[in-house]
């Protein structure tokens, strides 16, 4: 009931305040699913708990390398086109990265889908863990996994918000990831780090340092793409598969349905 609720209500970043996000947010079941998990993994770090050090560095461990993992991710599987080239996962790309770059203001598709975010995190961060401190450390490593990732996704939201950050790292990772979405998706992967776009040569300060992107709200998939792979302009409530092969994809312009939204 909780989901159904959320997917009909119209939740729009670019009308909305710090403290309606703030409510959307804590709404939201995948931000409640990742807390519940995060607080049952504490549990039985505490419960497995034997040393302190390893518990340290898993924690270290996690936060320098969860900046790096979401940068390969989003670089080369979110804007990679292999996803929407298969019947098989046209919908996923669609859920978890099509549809928020052509509607960049849209919540109920900013967050990512529990079918790929938990099974991601837990290959990713569960074995850092065992490796350092065994189960106890695991644990640690899956809660600090998630807690990360919900930094991460309320950062996402703030950087789509109508409103201006006081703190000025906000402000600055808000103008740096708001140029990946309207300028050039070719770089500033990050959210909340842009180092590994320092290290891979993908950082860009703003507007002046590349030309603007002719497929900044599609990612590539358009005319002759969509004309090989059309899965995903078929599940798209607004394209019409011939006209989207002809002229191309931009922005939705339209807000979504709530019967609409997949």
């Amino acid at each position: 009931m909780i989901l159904g609720r959320f997917w009909k209500a119209n939740y729009r970043l670019d009308k909305m305040t710090p403290g309606e996000l703030w409510v959307a947010y804590f709404s939201y079941p995948a931000i409640q699913v990742y807390l519940a998990l995060a607080t049952v993994c504490v549990y039985l770090t505490w419960r497995w708990f034997e040393s302190l050090p390893p518990l340290v560095w898993t924690a270290a461990a996690v936060v320098v390398v969860y900046p790096f993992v979401w940068y390969l991710l989003h670089r080369f599987v979110l804007h990679g086109a292999y996803l929407y080239r298969s019947p098989l996962t046209a919908a996923v790309w669609k859920r978890i990265h099509f549809d928020h770059h052509r509607d960049p203001n849209d919540l109920s598709v900013l967050f990512g889908a529990l079918y790929t975010t938990l099974p991601t995190v837990g290959l990713v961060v569960a074995p850092i863990g065992w490796a350092i401190g065994g189960a106890a450390a695991a644990a640690l490593a899956l809660s600090m996994g998630l807690l990360v990732t919900c930094f991460y996704e309320y950062n996402h939201c703030i950087q789509h918000l109508r409103y201006t950050p006081k703190w000025r790292f906000l402000r600055r990772i808000k103008r740096l990831h708001l140029a990946h979405h309207f300028h050039n998706e070719t770089g500033n992967f990050g959210i909340t780090s842009f180092l590994p776009d320092k290290v891979f040569a993908t950082y860009y300060e703003g507007p002046k340092a590349l030309p603007a992107s002719a497929t900044v709200f599609n990612l590539g998939y358009t005319g002759e793409e969509v004309s090989r792979f059309p899965w995903v302009a078929r599940l798209t409530w607004d394209l019409d598969e011939k006209r989207a092969a002809a002229d191309g994809i931009g922005r939705r312009q339209a807000e979504t349905p709530a019967a609409a939204r997949d």
